[in-house]
């Protein structure tokens, strides 16, 4: 199946009260591994992710999308200009086929997008070179989102869009990566059940419960204060 909604929450259980703890973006893939009466279990194409999400209508994929979300946040539109009605909101790394252009602005599933918010699927740069579109974007575990992201979250992100494989938690994260020598950029650093990403050998970008949003920090003092209220020590730096 493929994703039409601008989102889908995933769920640890088929609960109404169940913790949140992934979600699906536009376009990307899934399949469905069991049917209950309000609930799908299922698993990502991109990570193989296995939880539950609430029973909706579906597509079956059936294109490979050519463009994907370069902004932090992208307007869909009814029509191809921006005095039209909003039909919803994309996020980063949302996936889209496109269809057709006119003037600045791309078709895709009836909707409209401004080019200026996409980019072509095999598009790549450096990984975490945009990363900082999220700061002060709220803490949210389990989210992908403009809107609410997690700490390994933010980090599967900037891989996916760049069209490479990256696990989906901390700890997956942490045994899928390569380890790294010393602190400098784009190295990222790993606590037990939390990871962060650093901009140069002095400041790191997260996603931090502590502070509800996406912070960029001092390293020592990040390391110091997460071992003084948390009492944990970094575990490896990837």
């Amino acid at each position: 199946m493929i994703s039409k909604y601008s989102f889908i929450n995933i769920y640890e259980d088929k609960k109404k009260n169940s913790k949140l703890s992934s979600q699906i973006l536009y376009g990307e893939r899934f399949s469905i591994i069991k049917k209950y009466r309000d609930w799908y279990k299922i698993k990502t194409d991109y990570d193989k992710y296995v939880g539950f999400i609430k029973r909706k209508k579906f597509k079956e994929f059936t294109h490979k999308p050519t463009h994907k979300v370069s902004s932090l946040k992208a307007n869909v539109f009814s029509k191809p200009f921006k005095s039209s009605k909003i039909k919803m909101k994309l996020s980063f790394a949302s996936l889209l086929q496109i269809k057709s252009r006119k003037n600045n602005f791309l078709n895709f599933d009836n909707y409209w997008i401004q080019k200026s918010d996409v980019v072509p699927i095999n598009h790549k740069k450096k990984i975490f070179d945009k990363i900082t579109i999220f700061k002060n974007v709220k803490y949210k575990w389990g989210g992908k989102k403009f809107d609410g992201i997690d700490c390994s979250g933010l980090v599967q992100l900037f891989y996916k869009f760049n069209n490479l494989y990256c696990p989906r938690d901390t700890g997956p994260q942490f045994r899928y990566f390569r380890k790294f020598k010393s602190i400098k950029k784009n190295a990222i650093i790993f606590w037990k059940g939390h990871v962060a990403v650093c901009l140069s050998k002095r400041k790191l970008i997260h996603a931090y419960g502590p502070k509800k949003k996406v912070v960029i920090m001092d390293i020592k003092k990040t390391i110091n204060l997460i071992e003084k209220t948390a009492k944990l020590q970094v575990i490896g730096i990837k």
